[in-house]
């Protein structure tokens, strides 16, 4: 028998949430049960807003970076490194050996080089000339320096 299979731009949230289910017992299932917990860094205005910061999680011994953001107020003054090494410092201590994060912002992707990261993965021309680039950082290994990437 064939499923109908029909398309919305819209997904109900009961929908999101059967998917992600699925997906969730079906890792636990292949790779045991995960130790995923949120990791919150918040940028606060000074009427007390959050207007930035880092939100992630670490699971099955990797710190992911799904969100960072830094003010335009606190733009330039290593405020996304100290973000970066809060985070990375938190998931050394819950057992992790790694971290990675995604960006299509030249200028992030940079400040993410410079924090020890390096592009793992790339779409070029991604859209309106910009790449989209994937990033990693293995703990306890030396920084590459940009020649070396280049050898």
């Amino acid at each position: 028998m064939t499923t109908p299979l029909s398309l919305s731009d819209t997904v109900p949230e009961t929908a999101r949430d059967a998917i992600l289910s699925g997906i969730r017992g079906h890792n636990d299932t292949l790779l045991g049960p995960t130790d995923r917990r949120d990791v919150f860094i918040p940028i606060t205005s000074e009427d007390g807003d959050v207007d930035g910061g880092l939100i992630g999680y670490t699971g099955r011994g990797w710190l992911y970076v799904e969100l960072l953001f830094v003010p335009e107020r606190l733009r330039g003054q290593g405020m996304a490194a100290r973000l970066l090494a809060l985070a990375e410092e938190e998931a050394r201590a819950r057992g992790c050996i790694g971290a990675y994060i995604d960006t299509i912002n030249p200028v992030a992707c940079r400040a993410y080089e410079r924090a020890g990261y390096r592009v793992f993965g790339r779409i070029e021309n991604f859209t309106k000339g910009l790449d989209i680039c994937w990033l990693i950082k293995r703990f306890g290994e030396a920084p590459e320096s940009p020649h070396q990437a280049e050898a």
